[in-house]
C-alpha cells in the first residue's frame, strides 16, 4: 500500500484530497489539531499541532509504526490572517510564520528520512507567492514567498537524493479557509483605526477577485495527479486571478499608484 503524511487533514482542501487519494489506493495519516468530521478507512488520524515539534515527532512515532516508506509529505496546513502591518500584534504576526512556514519546514525535516527514492514533497503555496505583496494581507503573502524560497532550496537539495520537491499556487478555493479569510476581513474593517474607508473599499476588491473560486476537488486532482507523475514540474498553477497577474507585471511605482488611487480615503468637501 502507498503511504503518505498529509497535514491540514480536518480542512476542506485536506479532507478531499485525503478522500481522493484513498480512493487512489492510498492509505493517508492525516495531521491536524482539530479532529475530522467524519470517519474515513485508510485514513489514520493524529492529532498534531505543526506549531509543536514534540506534536510532530508523535506523529512520527504513530506512522513508523505502521510504515518504514512514504511515497509522499504533504503540506496544506496554513492560516490567513488580514491587517495592516503596523496595527497586527506580534503574537498574530508569529504565528502566521509559525504555521505557514516553521510548520513546513518542521514536517518535512522530521519526515524526509521515511521518504522512498522518488517520493514527493507537495507544498501548498498561493498564487500570491511570487507577486508583489497587496496591502493588508502582506503578512500572508510575505509567508507564502519565504515558503517558496524555501521550497526551491529544499528542491535543489533534494534532488541529489532522487526524490522531488513540488509547489502548487492555487487563487480562491471554496473552502472554510476563504470563509475564515473573509472574517478576518470583517473583522480588521471593524477594528483598523487607520485605515476605515480604506478597509471597506479593499473588501469590495477582495470579494470580487475571490468570487471566482474552484472546488477543493480541483486542488485533489491535482495532488493525485502530482503523485502519479514520474518527473513532477517544481510549479503548478490553477485558478490564477488575471487581475493581480497584470497588477504584478506593472512597474512598482505604478503599482503603487494604482493600490493608493483604489484605497486611499479622499477628504469630503465642505
Amino acid at each position: 500500500m502507498k503511504n503518505v503524511v498529509l497535514t491540514g487533514v480536518s480542512g476542506g482542501m485536506g479532507l478531499i484530497t485525503a478522500k481522493k487519494l484513498i480512493s487512489e489506493g492510498y492509505r493517508v495519516f492525516g495531521l491536524d489539531y482539530k479532529n475530522p468530521k467524519e470517519e474515513i478507512p485508510n485514513l489514520v488520524f493524529i492529532k498534531t499541532d505543526v506549531r509543536k515539534i514534540k506534536d510532530i515527532e508523535h506523529a512520527f512515532k504513530v506512522v513508523s509504526k505502521e510504515t518504514k516508506k512514504l511515497d509522499a509529505i504533504i503540506s496544506l496546513a496554513g492560516i490567513n490572517n488580514v491587517g495592516s502591518l503596523i496595527e497586527m500584534s506580534e503574537e498574530d504576526f508569529v504565528k502566521m510564520f509559525d504555521i505557514n512556514v516553521f510548520g513546513v519546514y518542521r514536517l518535512n525535516k522530521t519526515f524526509a528520512p521515511m521518504l522512498k527514492e522518488k517520493g514527493k514533497v507537495v507544498i501548498i503555496s498561493s498564487e500570491l507567492g511570487p507577486l508583489d505583496p497587496l496591502p493588508f494581507i502582506g503578512i500572508y503573502g510575505i509567508t507564502k514567498s519565504t515558503v517558496e524560497k524555501y521550497a526551491y532550496s529544499l528542491r535543489m537539495e533534494l534532488q541529489l537524493l532522487n526524490k522531488f520537491v513540488v509547489v502548487v499556487r492555487p487563487g480562491a478555493v471554496n473552502t472554510t479557509f476563504l470563509n475564515e479569510s473573509n472574517t478576518s476581513i470583517d473583522r480588521f474593517n471593524n477594528t483598523t483605526e487607520l485605515y476605515k474607508v480604506n478597509a471597506e473599499k479593499f473588501v469590495k476588491i477582495t470579494e470580487s477577485v475571490e468570487s471566482r473560486k474552484v472546488d477543493p476537488s480541483k486542488i485533489a486532482n491535482l495532488i493525485n495527479k502530482i503523485l502519479n507523475k514520474k518527473k513532477p514540474k517544481y510549479v503548478y498553477k490553477i485558478n490564477r486571478n488575471f487581475g493581480l497577474l497584470c497588477l504584478n507585471a506593472l512597474p512598482h511605482r505604478m503599482q503603487n499608484w494604482i493600490i493608493k488611487s483604489i484605497l486611499k480615503s479622499r477628504k469630503r468637501k465642505s
